[in-house]
Order: structure tokens, then C-alpha cells, then sequence
């Protein structure tokens, strides 16, 4: 790609195009770039901005915020420290809000979104992951366009993770690019979800459960029964059915459904996480003593909310598409950014399209085997 611009800092290469070619060259040296949707956010680009910051200073990474540019550098310019960051500018001057009328019509016409730009990217080789905290929508039918789907996936399938009581972190998919699907599908899911939990979350045999409504095999709807029988072929630590309340004890680490069950569970649970926060503030500040209760118990508190806050997570990848590619939420912070820009990173040293793709094809190649 031609050269995208520059912070007011003498970059390390003569031009972006100079260090996209060393990194395709060498890339054992040099750091992973990740693109960023600057405009997706509810109040973009400041979240963007400061998160590709935040992700830049800590990680070994180079970041390329996608969007209006002279909103990205008139946000830059308060922030004079990034001047000397790996953090470049790529050109966008179409935006895809969250109120479009049709966002199929948006994502067909604006040829030159934020979204699409950023993907572009991927698709080029000039960044290794996309992070999009934007209209949810538009972000996967655009990746659907621009990337297409790994061979042999019929859906890509977004993951949601959650904090269990146990400690670890649960993942949960199809928390909704799906909401219709039949029981390939959900197999295709549980393979991507042990791929995606053993590479982010270093677990070797990660646990995969089949969310219904009882744990009994007899137990759920014709989508679960007929799927089960096709996770018992798989060679996944496949445990069975499992319940709505296993999302959080830690009883498995992947979970399979369809988007619809998916996404009114992920739904719930944030409303749930809202409501709990406060509730519990209200309480604390009814009495002098329930005060003093609050300060003495504060470090709890704050480990608590930490442990329940989204923005750790930064986003929920979408997989299947051949390239990486995090959907934030619209209300996502600079803690957010960073974060979804660092699972992006992880993915990439991970492989893990071309571990998906592997593996899909393997079980595909059984089913045509049969």
C-alpha cells in the first residue's frame, strides 16, 4: 500500500510501505501490526487513540489507526508522548454509524469506511489483525466481503468470553452472528472455540460443553440432539451438555450454541453485571457505617468489578473469516482497545487461521470420508 502518513515522528523506515516489506521479509524481528478502526466507537476516536497508545507502550506491537485523519491527529496532538510510538495513520473518509438506515447498503456503498479500509489491510498483508469497536453488523458482513471465509466454514461465528467463579475464563460461540444454524454448524463452532481457548488461554484439552437446557443427552431441542453425536466424533474433550449456569462456575472452557441463545445469554449477563454494580453502590452509600464497611473492604471491591469488566477482554473475535478480526462493544474504553488490539497480536503469533483451516478441513474430509 502507498504510504499511509505518519505521526510528526521520524519513523524507523523511510515510509510505512518501507516496513511492511522488513516485516514480510523478516518477520521473526519485527513487531505485529495491527490496524484499528479509529471511528468505530460510540466516542471515537478518543477510546481508539488512547488505547492504541496504551497497546504500543506495553506490547510489542505496531499499531495503524483507520479513520478520518484529521480527527485521529487532532486526538494525537493530545497526547505529545506518542510521538514516539510505532503508531501510523491510514486515510479513511467514509464512516459506518451505528444508526444506518441499511447496513447492507453501507457496507455495498461506502467503499472507503473505516471498516473496510482497516480490512483491506488484513486482506493486503499490510497488518496481521483488525479491531472494531463499530456497528457490530457491519463489521462481519464486511470481513465476510473482504476476507471471505476460511475453506470448508460454512459461518464464522463470533466468541464472547466470561470470568467464572473458578478463576479461569469461560468462551462462549456463536454469541450472535448466527442466529439460525444447523448441527454443523455447531460443530464447526466447537472446533474453532478449543482452537481459539488453546492458543489465547494456553489450556491444552479445553473442556467443550453444548449449551441446553439440562445436562442429560435426552435433554434439549432437535438442534442439540442431533448435534451432540457429531462433537462425540470429533477429537475435542467433549463433556456433554451443559447448562446456563456453567458459563460462570467454570465447569468447561468452550460452550456451543446457536447466535440467538448466544447472544440473549451474553446480553443478559451484561445487563446482570450493570444491575449487580449498582445495586451494590446504591447499598454501600445508604449508611455511614456500610461506608466505612466499603473502604475497609475496597481492594475487593475493585478486584471484583475488575474481574467483571468487559474491557479485559477487549472484544469478541470473529471466527472463521480468513483473517483476525475483534469486535469490540460500542461503549469500549481505552482499556477496551488495548486489549482487543493485544488478543489481535496473540492470535497472529498463535496461527491461528491456519490452524482453524487445518483443522476444519480435517473434519470435513472424515464427513466426506463417511
Amino acid at each position: 500500500m502507498a504510504s499511509a502518513g505518519f505521526l510528526p515522528v521520524q519513523p524507523r523506515f523511510g515510509s510505512f510501505t518501507d516496513a511492511v516489506v522488513v516485516c514480510r521479509l523478516y518477520p521473526e524481528i519485527m513487531p505485529i501490526v495491527i490496524a484499528v478502526d479509529a471511528m468505530g466507537s460510540d466516542r471515537a476516536p478518543k477510546p481508539e487513540v488512547e488505547g492504541a497508545i496504551l497497546a504500543a507502550r506495553n506490547y510489542d506491537v505496531e499499531v495503524m489507526l483507520v479513520g478520518k485523519e484529521h480527527a485521529i491527529r487532532s486526538e494525537l496532538r493530545e497526547h505529545p508522548a506518542a510521538r514516539n510510538l510505532p503508531i501510523h495513520v491510514v486515510p479513511a473518509s467514509e464512516v459506518i454509524g451505528m444508526d444506518e438506515h441499511s447496513v447492507a447498503n453501507a457496507v455495498r456503498t461506502k467503499r472507503d469506511s473505516s471498516i473496510r479500509v482497516g480490512l483491506r489491510c488484513v486482506r493486503d498483508g499490510d497488518a496481521a489483525g483488525f479491531v472494531s469497536a463499530g456497528n457490530t453488523g457491519a463489521v462481519m458482513a464486511t470481513a465476510k466481503m473482504v476476507l471471505g471465509a476460511v475453506p470448508g466454514v460454512d459461518r464464522p461465528a463470533l466468541a464472547g468470553a466470561f470470568p467464572t467463579s473458578s478463576g479461569t475464563v469461560s468462551v462462549m460461540l456463536d454469541v450472535g452472528a448466527n442466529v439460525d444454524c444447523k448441527p454443523y454448524n455447531l460443530e464447526q463452532f466447537a472446533v474453532m472455540g478449543d482452537i481459539y481457548y488453546r492458543t489465547i488461554f494456553n489450556t491444552r484439552k479445553p473442556r467443550v460443553g453444548l449449551l441446553s437446557i439440562g445436562e442429560e443427552d435426552v435433554k434439549g431441542n432437535q438442534l442439540t440432539k442431533e448435534t451432540a453425536p457429531l462433537l462425540r466424533n470429533l477429537s475435542l474433550n467433549f463433556v456433554g451438555n451443559v447448562e446456563g449456569r456453567d458459563l460462570y462456575n467454570g465447569t468447561v472452557e468452550v460452550i456451543v450454541c446457536d447466535g440467538f441463545i448466544g447472544n440473549v445469554a451474553l446480553k443478559v449477563s451484561e445487563g446482570l453485571v450493570r444491575a449487580v454494580a449498582s445495586l451494590l453502590k446504591e447499598s454501600l452509600k445508604a449508611t455511614l457505617t456500610r461506608q466505612m464497611g466499603y473502604l475497609l473492604s475496597r481492594r475487593a471491591f475493585e478486584d471484583f468489578k475488575k474481574r467483571m469488566d468487559y474491557s479485559e477482554y477487549g472484544g469478541a473475535p470473529l471466527l472463521g473469516v480468513k483473517g483476525i478480526c475483534i469486535v469490540g462493544h460500542g461503549s469500549s474504553n481505552a482499556n477496551a482497545v488495548k486489549n482487543a488490539i493485544r488478543v489481535a497480536a496473540e492470535m497472529a503469533e498463535g496461527h491461528i487461521i491456519e490452524t482453524i483451516a487445518e483443522e476444519i478441513a480435517a473434519i470435513n474430509g472424515k464427513g466426506a470420508g463417511a
